[in-house]
Parts: structure tokens; C-alpha cells; sequence
């Protein structure tokens, strides 16, 4: 059986785990940077993405993160999960995790009052999935190998490149389960190769 981590330090943590059991995988809530090794894929939830990044950094959880990355496993950032997985972030110097080759611009949908439902088409997942957004970034530049996998009004809102996958929504607030699903096959594809 896959097991999907679901890193556990802020966000919709459970919601995420309900979403992933619904793909069929497992799912592991990660409190400790141990239990890394124990995933085949790893969820970054959305929240408040420096809130969540005082807490990788009270937990020590950065180097773990970043050797995440570099093993070849899967990740899939949500909202906070996509700027700490993006290379480069608007109005900041550094990173958080770096890997993917987007530049995000935190909270450029507006405030907690502005969030929203909007129905989005997403490549090779779903043509009618109907997206919150609450507080999201959005990508405003992506490298040559980022696939752009939706818009809304012009603006890129998820993204894959390679065995990244980020999104500016929360997939995981609707009972459509089909982007976790999409990421659940992610890791089968790297779980296959690595063999």
C-alpha cells in the first residue's frame, strides 16, 4: 500500500489524511522528521506559510524537507505547501524548501474575506474541479520544465514539474478527491522506477 505523509505542523492536516485514505493509499500524519523515511510521498498543507515555517524551523524540520526532495519522492505543496516548495518567492531574498522552479506571490487573491470557489480545469486530472482559495499565492512565473496544469483568470494555479506538484487552492476542502488522486499515481509512477 502507498503511504502518503502528511506533514502535520499547521493546516488541514486531517483533512488531507481523509482525502488521501479516499484515494485508497495510507496516509501518515509526520510530527517528527523521522518519520520521513517512512512515506513514499509527502503533502505540504496549506496555512499560514511563515506560521508553518517557524515551525519547520522549531522542529528542525528544513534539511529533512530538503533531503525529501532530493530522494526522488514525490511532494505536493497546497497553498502555504506550494510557496515553500517554490524556488523563489516575491518581496523575500530566500527560499524555504526551493525545488520547484516557480516565483509565487503570497496572498495575491486577497484577504481571508476575498476567498473564493471558482471551477478550474486542470490537465489530465479533471475539466469541472471546483477549487477553494482562501488567502492563496499564485504563480506568477514558471521555468521550462514546470507543466502548467490550470489557470484562473489568467493567473497559473497549479503546476507540476516533475515529481513536484503545487497547486494555490485546497484541494482538500471539497469531497472531489481526484488532484490528491493524481498526486496518489505521482507516487506509484516513482515507487515503479525506483525499483
Amino acid at each position: 500500500m502507498i503511504k502518503v505523509g502528511v506533514l502535520g505542523l499547521q493546516g488541514a492536516v486531517r483533512e488531507h489524511v481523509l482525502s488521501v485514505e479516499a484515494c485508497g493509499a495510507e496516509a501518515v500524519v509526520i510530527k517528527r522528521k523521522e518519520q520521513l523515511n517512512e512515506v513514499d510521498g509527502l503533502i505540504l498543507p496549506g496555512g499560514e506559510s511563515t506560521t508553518m515555517r517557524r515551525l519547520i524551523d522549531k522542529y528542525d524540520f528544513m534539511d529533512s524537507l530538503k533531503e525529501f526532495a532530493q530522494s526522488g519522492k514525490p511532494m505536493f505543496g497546497t497553498c502555504a505547501g506550494l510557496i515553500l516548495l517554490a524556488n523563489h518567492i516575491v518581496g523575500y531574498d530566500d527560499p524555504h524548501i526551493g525545488v520547484m522552479d516557480v516565483r509565487v506571490e503570497r496572498n495575491s487573491f486577497g484577504r481571508q474575506r476575498e476567498s473564493f470557489e471558482a471551477d478550474l480545469d486542470i490537465a489530465g486530472v479533471a475539466e469541472d474541479f471546483a477549487a477553494v482559495f482562501i488567502r492563496a499565492p499564485h504563480i506568477v512565473e514558471a521555468g521550462e520544465n514546470v507543466e502548467i496544469l490550470a489557470k484562473h483568470n489568467g493567473r497559473i494555479v497549479a503546476a507540476r514539474e516533475g515529481r513536484f506538484l503545487g497547486c494555490s487552492f485546497h484541494p482538500e476542502l471539497t469531497d472531489d478527491h481526484r488532484l490528491t488522486g493524481y498526486f496518489v499515481e505521482m507516487i506509484k509512477e516513482s515507487k515503479s522506477l525506483a525499483i
